[in-house]
């Protein structure tokens, strides 16, 4: 994939997701921010809501509640403060 991006997303406790993307959506206190390769250094707050990953291999959402997102030189971090967990399946 030319121009991927790096992708980490981690939580309090472990690595949520790792691996390269072709772009990312994630929801700032500002609004959404979508993140492609090249994109301009950014450095913001997160609001509740979901991070999209959207990959060759497929697309992937985290449900977050805050944190932080860091984008420069095609390198993506966001950093959760608490990630929300599907109630389990009920059997």
């Amino acid at each position: 994939m030319a121009d991927a991006l790096t992708v980490d997303i981690v939580g309090p406790d472990r690595v949520l997701w790792s691996g390269t993307a072709e772009r990312v959506i994630a929801p700032s206190v500002e609004g959404d921010l979508g993140f492609l390769a090249n994109h301009e250094p950014v450095l913001s707050v997160l609001r509740p809501g979901t991070v999209r990953v959207h990959g060759a291999a497929g697309d992937t959402s985290i449900d977050i509640v805050g944190g932080f997102v860091s984008f420069d030189h095609n390198v993506i971090t966001i950093v959760a403060e608490q990630v929300e967990l599907e109630a389990p399946a009920s059997e």
